[in-house]
């Protein structure tokens, strides 16, 4: 047993005497923020205030004025300051890591947290960088299981689900009803809105309707964005708790993302999440997360997201007649491929859009034949 690893026992045994949480070791990128590197010193200060257990390790090259930090130092470059980190990380010199950039493999992505301005309530926007999957659909399906992985690590043990309302989300909420159907522990929110259902609207982020937010990882870069910046004009963030911890299938890290925006509070917000994630031990809830899923059927899920419906065929529609009903929940990816279905079948059906999201416009005595069709076909 060495030195370090005697030290680290005995602190954790002096901070449990004095009633204090196990001390954690969080590295920071000490370079590159457009606010200047004093904006990361404060924010690495102010966190280490908010929390007595946290001690921030700057990594990067050292200021003219010493500070009261320990400071891993580093050459002025990008790939000196990366490879330092990533060296702290291996060595167990930190446990967890804030960077202002990072390049995740394919698989690896982050949740973000933000202020809802509606009601001042956190919420987690599931994903924000990187991506769970090339799929869309696939990915928006893993980043509800993700997403769920984070919140109980910040102590929700049975947090609220909705989907972002985007391109692929009508799928990706058949697939997790899938998932749900097959036992696995998944909690739905709603929608504020009058029809309510678990695909959210832009009101339902204003209003932190749900503990998390699913979407796809660009759609959510933008919301962490907006969310964080919207009240200094956009090239100071202010708010929130930036981009989140990294997660994804096999992944062991806890790596953060801020952007070179960030400001002091959301730098200090981002170190305090990150110690969180890491006492908590996020890469192993993850696996159990997605253990869990497993049981419920993921891979077989997952497998027939990436198969297609195979309905590209060319077919000539029925004579046209009056469509006085909607059909709704078609993703708009397929709303052309749904309508072309129900062609097959003697029905005609145009694909329109909804003040709600794409819908399908059928005859009204054809209506519930129609909705059927398409519920077994597997687009609703």
């Amino acid at each position: 047993m060495n030195r370090q690893i005697v030290a680290e026992a005995l602190e954790e045994i002096i901070s449990a005497a004095k009633g204090g949480s196990r001390p954690v070791t969080v590295g920071l990128m000490a370079r590159g923020s457009e606010l200047g590197q004093g904006e990361l010193i404060r924010g690495a200060m102010r966190a280490m205030s908010q929390d007595p257990s946290l001690r921030v390790v700057m990594i990067g090259p050292k200021p003219a004025e010493p500070v009261d930090l320990q400071w891993i130092e580093t050459d002025d470059c990008e790939e000196a300051v990366s490879s330092a980190l990533e060296g702290a990380l291996e060595e167990g010199t930190i446990g967890g890591a804030v960077a202002l950039h990072y390049p995740f493999p394919l698989g690896v992505t982050t949740v973000g947290m933000v202020m809802t301005p509606g009601r001042g309530r956190p919420m987690l926007i599931s994903t924000t960088t990187g991506t769970a999957s090339h799929n869309r659909v696939e990915a928006m399906t893993l980043n509800c299981i993700l997403g769920r992985a984070v919140a109980r690590c910040l102590g929700i043990a049975d947090p609220t689900v909705g989907i972002l309302n985007v391109e692929g989300a009508p799928s990706a909420l058949r697939a997790i009803n899938r998932l749900k159907d097959g036992g696995y522990p998944l909690r739905f929110g709603s929608s504020l809105r009058a029809d309510g259902g678990s695909l959210l609207r832009g009101n339902d982020v204003l209003a932190g309707a749900v503990d998390v937010c699913v979407c796809d990882s660009l759609t959510g870069n933008v919301l962490t964005k907006i969310l964080s910046a919207f009240t200094t004009g956009g090239g100071y963030e202010a708010l929130g708790w930036g981009y989140g911890p990294s997660v994804g299938i096999g992944w062991g890290k806890v790596i953060s993302i801020i952007s070179r925006a960030s400001g002091e509070s959301v730098i200090a917000g981002a170190l305090g999440f990150t110690a969180r994630m890491v006492k908590n031990r996020l890469p192993s809830v993850v696996e159990e997360e997605l253990s869990f899923a497993r049981t419920a059927g993921l891979d077989g899920v997952l497998a027939s997201l990436g198969a297609g419906k195979g309905d590209g065929a060319e077919v000539t529609p029925p004579p046209k007649e009056p469509t006085e009903e909607e059909i709704s929940g078609v993703d708009v990816l397929e709303v052309d491929a749904a309508a072309r279905v129900l062609w097959r079948e003697g029905i005609y059906a145009e694909s329109a859009m909804g003040c709600t999201g794409p819908v399908i416009k059928v005859p009204a005595r054809h209506h519930h034949r129609a909705t059927e069709i398409l519920r077994g076909a597997g687009y609703l």
